[in-house]
């Protein structure tokens, strides 16, 4: 019994630190914003507490909406895509080619680079005046104008959301090719034997083994979705307009630069309980059937 303690003391010692970082810099800061939902935050004085009125206001503002709808553009059309591609590619890579681990290493290597770095980087390259892009459109003649792409209504959002896609695809592709290279040989060469196609073999063994890689990719996709505030703020600062805004961009103007803490902190409130709700319903439909029993027909 006395051993039993003293094992248990020191297991508590071991995870002390770990527990109290995560309370400070994750549980406690939780709780405050909640609190701060409820109250208008006054840098001077006392709070006011003002019940449900925060969260109410956000019925009325219209620039919420449009950035929670910009958001769930980038979340419906950009997270499939990016992550179809990585499919691909992972895929290609996963064969016997001269060379794949370089290929790995140039699709991958975006990832891990400064967002500021690439937003500035493809911030020239949209440009109308210098553009790349536009250089090359133009160039081939598929365009006669250049196109402002960050300072059009239209094309500044889908050109945030292909940049944003460039830098996760390499990942993707990483978490993707992980799963592909747990899938056993035998259960192709099996496949084989009973004589599946190509298309079958992918429908029936590696996509429904890719289930639990698959939905990490879409949770990743979740989460940038929801909180690609860097990319935005330096491409396009959530313009022209609100054309680019999304739910981070304006959070963080409404708690830093219009100095209404307590509306930001209720907006945080409801991205948090939005993203768990998405994440859950997710997991219903990817992951739990993941690694089924039948592979092919």
């Amino acid at each position: 019994m006395k051993r039993r303690s003293k094992d248990t003391f020191l297991i508590c010692m071991f995870i002390a630190p770990s527990v109290i970082i995560f309370m400070l810099y994750r549980v406690i800061p939780i709780i405050w914003n909640f609190i701060l939902s409820f109250q208008k935050y006054n840098l001077i004085g006392s709070n006011e507490w003002t019940g449900i009125r925060n969260y109410t206001a956000m019925l009325t503002d219209s620039v919420f909406w449009e950035s929670l709808s910009n958001t769930a553009f980038y979340f419906a059309f950009g997270t499939p895509l990016a992550i179809f591609f990585a499919l691909i590619i992972a895929l290609l890579v996963n064969e016997k080619l001269r060379g794949r681990d370089i290929y790995r290493t140039i699709i991958f290597l975006p990832y891990p680079m400064s967002t500021v770095a690439i937003g500035i980087i493809w911030k020239w390259l949209y440009d109308g005046k210098v553009g790349l892009i536009n250089y090359i459109l133009r160039g081939l003649h598929i365009i006669d104008t250049p196109i402002a792409f960050l300072e059009s209504f239209t094309w500044s959002l889908p050109s945030v959301v292909i940049t944003s896609m460039w830098q996760v695809v390499g990942f993707y592709m990483v978490i993707l090719l992980t799963g592909l290279q747990t899938i056993p040989n035998e259960l192709y060469e099996v496949a084989e034997i009973d004589g599946a196609t190509t298309g079958m073999k992918l429908k029936r063994i590696t996509l429904p083994l890719l289930k639990p890689s698959i939905f990490l990719c879409f949770v990743v996709g979740i989460i940038n979705s929801f909180t690609m505030f860097d990319l935005v703020y330096v491409m396009t600062g959530g313009g022209p307009g609100y054309s680019s805004e999304i739910l981070v961009t304006h959070i963080y103007k409404n708690a830093f630069i219009y100095n209404r803490i307590g509306y930001g902190a209720a907006m945080t409130v409801f991205l948090f309980v939005m993203l768990l709700i998405i994440t859950f319903i997710v997991n219903k439909i990817t992951g739990e059937e993941a690694g089924g029993e039948r592979y092919y027909e």
